[in-house]
């Protein structure tokens, strides 16, 4: 039996009560486009994010880094796991490379990141489980246009 038909027939039994189990959800990254994202030199697939009607879905997606890419020392209330993908990163003064990953517990300081290779990380931002901090995802992940790195809040 699979997850889903396990889903429907519980449905079944509790007609009149709410789901308590939602069926899984599958994106492929090339059904969606590269946005733009608030530091210098990245580009982001985040393939499901928090809207109004999801507000505790998670930040999760493919982060892109070009050459030079960066961001400074910044603090957030949600936790976040990165997976590095390719390329070769100095994060917090150390250099890490492909396979490497990255857990920030909430609340956190996100170390100074630098890239001279550039390259793709997975990036999973969810809420904080002791702050509650909601990762955001329209401002920061979907920009028109990039601000520069100085008008940019380095505290939320």
């Amino acid at each position: 039996m699979t997850a889903e038909q396990l889903v429907a027939e519980g449905a079944g039994k509790a007609e009149r009560a709410a789901p308590r189990h939602q069926p899984a959800e599958y994106i492929h990254r090339d059904e969606r486009e590269w946005e733009t994202i608030r530091w210098p030199g990245q580009t982001g697939k985040m393939l499901f994010h928090p809207r109004a009607e999801r507000p505790t879905e998670p930040n999760a997606g493919i982060v892109r880094y070009e050459a030079g890419a960066n961001h400074p020392l910044h603090h957030h209330e949600f936790s976040q796991v990165w997976y590095i993908l390719s390329g070769e990163f100095r994060i917090g003064g150390k250099l890490y490379g492909p396979g490497t990953m990255v857990f920030y517990p909430d609340p956190h300081y996100e170390d100074e990141l630098f890239t001279e290779s550039g390259g793709e990380m997975l990036f999973v931002q969810y809420p904080g489980p002791s702050t509650g901090g909601r990762p955001i995802y329209d401002g920061r992940f979907n920009m028109v246009e990039r601000k520069s790195i100085h008008s940019e809040r380095t505290d939320v």
